[in-house]
């Protein structure tokens, strides 16, 4: 039996992972400033070489962040759909469970904390 849950627990999720998405996008923005700082101070082949990892890493990520937020944004069409088809007991009624959107989620911040370990790591040996 496939999971389910309500609608409005499902949209309020979609909400939570569409703002902590928005806010590693950001994220995203201050490292690379960071990245730019360190490149600027060091030219070591070495510095050079994790500056260049990590610049593209951060690309994957955000990369990455664009793809779920699609997806988030296609199940909350798929939410509305179901609403306008029957708008009685919105929020009580069950639809498939986004589970797929949630591993996402859960994998993409799994991996972006560990990466932002691994750059602060690597920024303060450099600075």
């Amino acid at each position: 039996m496939e999971a389910q849950g309500t609608i409005y627990t499902q949209h309020e999720e979609n909400k939570e992972w569409t703002s902590k998405l928005s806010f590693y996008k950001d994220e995203i923005k201050i490292l690379t400033g960071r990245l730019e700082e360190l490149a600027s101070k060091n030219t070591t082949n070495e510095v050079l070489v994790g500056i260049e990892r990590f610049q593209n890493q951060l690309i994957i990520q955000r990369n990455n962040i664009d793809e779920i937020l699609h997806l988030v944004k296609l199940n909350e069409e798929v939410l509305i759909e179901e609403i306008n088809a029957n708008p009685v007991a919105v929020d009580h009624r069950k639809v498939e469970y986004h589970s797929n959107e949630k591993d996402m989620v859960d994998s993409f911040e799994k991996n972006f904390n560990e990466l932002r370990a691994e750059f602060n790591e690597f920024a303060s040996k450099w600075m």
